[in-house]
């Protein structure tokens, strides 16, 4: 629901103001709460609009500003009558000298549709981020070099409490499960043409990794953990096995859940997550041709949901434990990365126009060709990129993301 606050001149006759406060709202075609002139619950709505209704008035504004909450942009809707526009530009004009940030919402009413609609997806992925708990089981992978991340940054700019987990309170917990049978129909799995059947090494590795999985939903439970990354190489020497079927799994079932400690890369998903209602392809780009815009993506894990089909396979570094091979619907994706401290994103739009399963990268591969006249490929991924891993979204969120991260 999108509150609507209102300013009026009392100049102006109210109840023709209010005839035209209605035929405004509706021709918006969106489910709004006419607040009026009672401000006392500003800001806690996704999000509120500031209706300018007339001329006349700035002061009224101006006396109302100093018990605003601050913290989000102001919104000033106008419909352009009664000289609403030019009062509205005298406020925005305040709110800047204030240095404060503000938008003034004037267009036609499908426009007004579309970028309000935005305005309350990104609102609402960001009350949705806030009060998280998300767990790094283990410290971050050596090599993530660049992907530092302040906790206490992650908690002021998206309301994220990171839980640190001992990498060996997951390791004892995994050694302390009882031998599993593996149950095929417990994951639905589909067998992906390409690759046939799981060889024996791989149907042996199953339940070593459905301990992995059972090991860290505990953990979720215990830490009221809405997702996790772990630093999940370490399995690879302290059980034989690998956490790419146990993240699959997770993701799956509502939770964030990445690879190798990548923290960046785990807010990245939660975002994802919040604009979506689900995960992402966390993946390395793994291969580029700036000529046609097109980069490989690969990664040894995936969310299954996202998957049409896929199989059980050996991770790929290790030739040991399960990943996964699976294939993703052809269609239209989002790129996305947030950097570790929040003040800077990269997003970009494009298509999936192949899956492929090269036997030197790792095991999900899927080509995606970004957007006509992108430069994404020269002037970000071999100029100035966030760190080595991005999320693949389906889907075009672009303007959403935009809205979470540039204001």
């Amino acid at each position: 629901m999108i509150s609507v606050y209102t300013l009026t001149s009392s100049l102006h006759d109210a109840g023709a103001v209010d005839a035209i406060t209605a035929e405004f709202l509706q021709s918006i075609g969106l489910e709004t709460e006419l607040k009026g002139a009672d401000f006392s619950s500003f800001g806690q709505g996704a999000p509120d609009l500031i209706y300018v209704r007339t001329g006349g008035t700035e002061g009224a504004f101006k006396a109302l500003l100093p018990g605003l909450p601050k913290e989000r942009p102001f919104y000033l809707l106008t419909s352009g009558k009664s000289n609403s526009l030019a009062a509205s530009m005298e406020i925005l004009s305040y709110l800047n000298q204030c240095g404060l940030r503000g938008e003034i919402l004037h267009g036609s009413p499908e426009y007004l549709r579309e970028r309000i609609s935005v305005l309350a997806a990104a609102s609402e992925a960001l009350a949705e981020l806030r009060g998280q708990r998300l767990g790094v089981v283990g410290a971050p992978s050596d090599w993530l070099i660049s992907s530092g991340v302040d906790y206490a940054t992650v908690r002021r700019n998206l309301g994220i409490e990171l839980v640190d987990v001992p990498m060996e309170r997951l390791i004892a917990r995994i050694k302390e499960m009882p031998n599993q049978v593996w149950h095929d129909g417990e994951v639905n799995v589909v067998i992906a043409d390409p690759i046939g059947n799981p060889s024996a090494a791989v149907q042996a590795a199953l339940p070593g990794a459905e301990n992995i999985y059972r090991a860290l939903k505990d953990i979720i439970a215990e830490e009221r953990l809405g997702g996790l990354t772990i630093r999940c190489f370490d399995l690879l020497t302290a059980v034989r096995n690998t956490g790419c079927l146990a993240l699959a799994r997770l993701n799956s079932e509502g939770f964030t859940a990445t690879c190798e400690g990548d923290i960046p890369a785990m807010l990245s998903m939660a975002v994802a997550r919040a604009i979506s209602g689900c995960s992402g392809f966390q993946c390395n780009a793994s291969e580029m041709n700036p000529s046609t815009r097109e980069i490989l993506f690969a990664h040894c894990t995936l969310p299954l949901s996202m998957a049409r089909c896929y199989n059980f396979d050996t991770h790929y570094e290790s030739g040991i434990g399960v990943g996964i091979h699976g294939e993703i619907p052809e269609g239209e994706v989002t790129v996305f990365k947030l950097a570790g401290d929040q003040g800077r994103f990269f997003a970009e739009t494009g298509r999936i126009t192949a899956n492929s399963y090269k036997p030197n990268l790792c095991r999900t591969q899927i080509l995606v060709q970004l957007r006509e006249g992108s430069t994404a490929i020269t002037d970000y991924f071999l100029k100035r990129p966030i760190g080595n891993h991005h999320i693949v979204l389906p889907g075009n969120h672009l303007a959403v993301l935009r809205e979470m991260f540039e204001l």
